[in-house]
């Protein structure tokens, strides 16, 4: 089987290379390192069943493949705002190229679509009928709005020309190969308290997420492109907490001494986040494993490791 992995660089792409190619499947990967890590694919290397080109998916690119994991996009809110409009084109654009590309090769194409594509949601538990609450101009617009248009384009070719696509609605994910500048709270609070710095809450602290370890998302994905549903499957955890629970975890668990501070909630950070997965309990007989303490203390030690360098 021939993979081609759009942003495989980058945090979730380089998990799920290591898990196809601990398959013995082939994989190509394109990515233009605009927030991916060449490091974290660099020990693939050396292996003939792996290739990396980098290349951005705004512009069309022809290789021969079976499955297409079209992953490419920067995923945290300071990364997709530094260039909104990139992040739009990036998820038009790449998508639209990586659907003309599964079309003249019969490829399968799963796209990674998100949990931002319900805003900031009006309903308590999220399920995938829901059509969600976004502010079409707000300056989550470029990333939120971006895979709304993705997906759609997703179901049009499949309805028009019968493509075989898979989307997965992706929760908030972490793990390993963060980055420790994203931007997302659970990076920023291990580096914060890591380093001796207070961790910084943008609100209250009330809002909640729910967080699911990237061994378990992947899992996800691997389960949604094997199977024969189109999606859109709801991929998270659905054990929901507050930004300030989480903080406060972290913080006991690296160092009690770091203090807590406030600032303004950014515009449209959405209130709550909790998926309901029982379309891929159904479908796919999945839920995830990894509970937050376990996955809390892997990703920790990454993060200590990085911090040395």
């Amino acid at each position: 089987m021939k993979n081609l992995v759009t942003g495989g660089a980058g945090f979730v792409g380089s998990h799920l290379i290591d898990k196809l190619i601990s398959r013995g499947e082939t994989v190509i990967t394109i990515d233009n390192l605009c927030t991916g890590n060449i490091e974290n694919i660099s020990h693939h290397f050396r292996k003939d069943c792996f290739e990396f080109i980098e290349h951005d998916v705004v512009n069309p690119i022809d290789i021969k493949c079976d499955r297409i994991w079209h992953l490419a996009c920067p995923a945290s809110p300071s990364q997709y705002q530094k260039n909104p409009i990139k992040t739009a084109q990036t998820s038009f654009l790449g998508t639209n190229n990586m659907l003309d590309l599964a079309l003249k090769y019969k490829a399968t194409l799963l796209f990674a679509s998100t949990s931002e594509v319900y805003g900031d949601p009006e309903i308590k538990v999220q399920d995938e009928s829901y059509k969600g609450s976004v502010n079409p101009i707000g300056t989550r617009s470029c990333y939120d709005e971006g895979k709304r248009i993705a997906e759609s384009l997703c179901f049009d070719y499949f309805r028009i020309h019968s493509l075989k696509i898979r989307v997965a609605r992706i929760f908030n994910t972490y793990g390993p190969r963060m980055s420790k500048n994203d931007g997302r709270v659970v990076s920023n609070f291990i580096c914060q308290s890591l380093l001796d710095e207070s961790i910084t809450i943008y609100g209250d602290g009330s809002q909640t997420r729910s967080f699911c370890y990237v061994e378990d998302l992947i899992e996800g994905l691997l389960k949604l492109m094997n199977s024969n549903s189109t999606g859109p499957i709801n991929l998270g955890n659905p054990n929901e907490m507050s930004i300030k629970q989480l903080a406060i975890k972290i913080r006991t668990e690296i160092n009690n001494n770091v203090n807590i501070i406030h600032k303004p909630l950014p515009e449209d950070d959405p209130k709550q986040r909790k998926p309901d997965i029982s379309r891929a309990k159904e479908i796919l007989d999945w839920e995830p494993k990894f509970d937050l303490d376990l996955g809390l203390k892997s990703t920790i030690r990454y993060f200590k490791s990085v911090l040395k360098k």
